[in-house]
């Protein structure tokens, strides 16, 4: 009979924090980089950075996912369950994480620190603003827009189209009614009107730049690169021109330092940035993982949605900046995952898994194993070694984990199962050790494509090579947006395409690991502050709504102002 787990911010609560001078301790970071926010968090000083290191770099690990469900496969929890085994078996790790954005926590997840016994704590604390990291993102970036606006109301010297801007403003809460809005309506005094809208703060340019930049001056160049939008004749506007570049590196002078805090077993994790998965890198800081890599022995970071999406941007973006090279990558898999993916079940979020769909059934595991097999194939194809993960769960089957177990052998890869939801750390010793193998083999990184391909031919590559299109079809918008930018010279950028992450293909509804489609391009825009060109392959939403019953109501304080509902 299974026994239930306490709730996990129940969890959070029974846990006995360390001081964070001495979780500092455990990671090797001197005690004077630390600038306390409040009792558990702190950010770390980038002057850690500075001078030669005293140690060699770590291993770079990356955790990362088959195409997930609507409900999540754990990749976060994974990688805090990892990051506790890794001590368990006598190994020093550091965790690199993304910061929670509170629209989605309002909205459906209710939280995401991890779960069970593997969590980031205070878990309250890291889903609701933490240190004011967003806050400074949305300040910045609305900062500009103001600027923007103000220009155009006070005559427009730059020439900018107004039908022509690209610069919307963004909000971390999910508010489907400011997607689409027309400002500047009454008097002449209140602006130029014109239609534009709102996305939600990790869709922003400068949460990607934010996690890209590699220092204080990197940041501000990447500032004042932005282009918010083109003249008349086409020429692109910058930030820089519109004067606001100084003023939003002022504004995000803090949020660029990384903040620390730790697990429920007081391994040391920096918390830091959080850009989209679909329209973006989907990867937490740079600057987190250049500061973990020099005081640990494994940095363990994490990746957004599956390993066409967030891991292959990790590997073919963020890589290329940090000029960390990754020694494995963890594949995390559920056993309903793959039921999920043999088309025999429907999961929605926010509803229970259906009643079949937890019954002892193999053949719908193995019927599902496409979806696997691709995505081991996809980090092989980077030439990293691919550890498959499986978080069990209590619902599931012996023979059931041990079909997972044989599909990812059969394709090559090793394998460990975790309980560490239910065991902490020591539940993810056995993922431990095979990560630790895995990071002993000799492997040859290689990105998809070079930075002297076309962007056409990057794109192509990247369908082709990774998610197994046939071929892409770009569209006459399309091909004059990439005409456009070539000739402007962000040709030698990398690439990211913006479709689902509910299919390694851009139809959500294929499942498994589709063949014979072409990945339609519908357009191409360009980010270049964050230094990267992103293609359109279907209708990315980047203001989220609330569904009915949103998460939110469930939040409140209780009679001793404590915070509940999250989970």
């Amino acid at each position: 009979m299974t026994t239930k787990l306490p709730s996990d911010l129940e969890i959070a609560r029974q846990a006995q924090l360390w001081p964070l001078a001495d979780v500092a301790q455990r990671a090797g970071l001197p005690a004077e980089s630390l600038i306390p926010y409040g009792r558990h968090a702190a950010k770390v000083d980038l002057d850690v950075l500075e001078g030669e290191p005293q140690r060699p770099p770590a291993k770079m690990i990356v955790v990362t996912a088959v195409t997930p469900t609507p409900l999540g496969e754990g990749k976060t929890t994974t990688a805090v369950g990892l990051a506790q085994g890794m001590a368990h078996i006598g190994q020093q790790a550091m965790l690199t994480l993304r910061q929670p954005s509170m629209g989605p926590t309002f909205g459906v997840k209710g939280g995401a620190a991890g779960g069970g016994y593997s969590q980031i704590v205070p878990m309250e604390m890291l889903n609701l603003h933490l240190t004011g990291d967003f806050h400074a993102v949305t300040a910045a970036h609305n900062l500009l827009a103001a600027m923007l606006d103000a220009h155009l109301f006070h005559g427009n010297a730059l020439g900018l189209d107004p039908d022509n801007i690209s610069w919307r403003r963004v909000l971390d809460i999910n508010d489907r009614a400011l997607r689409n809005v027309v400002i500047g309506l009454g008097p002449k005094e209140d602006g130029v009107t014109r239609q534009t809208g709102f996305d939600i703060t990790a869709a922003s340019e400068i949460m990607v730049i934010l996690s890209l930049c590699s220092s204080l001056a990197d940041l501000r160049t990447r500032l004042g690169r932005i282009v918010v939008g083109f003249t008349y004749g086409g020429e692109p506007v910058t930030a820089e021109q519109l004067g606001a570049a100084g003023a939003m590196t002022a504004i995000l002078r803090d949020a660029i330092q990384p903040n620390l805090m730790q697990t429920l077993e007081h391994t040391p994790a920096l918390i830091h940035a959080g850009p989209f998965g679909n329209i973006a890198t989907g990867n937490s800081s740079v600057l987190a993982d250049l500061v973990a890599s020099r005081f640990s022995d494994y940095v363990i970071t994490e990746a957004g949605f599956g390993a066409d999406m967030g891991a292959e941007r990790f590997f073919n973006v963020k890589c290329r900046v940090s000029g960390l090279i990754p020694a494995a990558a963890v594949l995390v898999v559920t056993v309903r995952a793959l039921k999920a993916h043999s088309g025999r079940h429907r999961v929605a979020p926010g509803k229970a898994l259906p009643a079949e769909m937890l019954e002892e059934n193999p053949d719908d595991v193995r019927a599902g194993a496409d979806n696997l097999r691709k995505h081991i194939e996809i980090v092989r194809g980077f030439g990293v070694s691919p550890v498959v993960a499986i978080n069990v769960f209590p619902t599931d089957h012996e023979s059931e984990l041990e079909a997972v177990r044989e599909i990812a052998e059969a394709a090559g890869a090793r394998v460990a199962r975790s309980t560490h939801v239910v065991h902490g750390g020591a539940g993810a010793a056995e993922l431990a050790r095979a990560v630790v193998a895995a990071c002993e083999e000799s492997s040859e990184f290689r990105p998809t494509y070079a930075l002297d391909d076309s962007l056409a031919s990057k794109l192509e590559k990247v369908a082709t090579q990774v998610y197994g299109a046939d071929s892409i079809e770009l569209s006459a918008q399309a091909k004059k947006d990439l005409k456009r930018f070539e000739e402007l010279g962000y040709g030698r950028l990398p690439v990211v395409i913006a479709k689902t992450h509910l299919s390694i293909s851009s139809d959500p509804k294929l499942r498994g690991a589709p063949t014979g489609w072409t990945l339609p391009v519908r357009e191409v825009r360009a980010a270049v502050g964050a230094g990267y060109v992103y293609a359109i392959c279907g209708d990315m939403r980047t203001m989220p709504g609330l569904g009915a019953t949103p998460a939110a109501q469930q939040i409140d304080l209780d009679e001793h102002g404590e915070i509940q509902g999250l989970f």
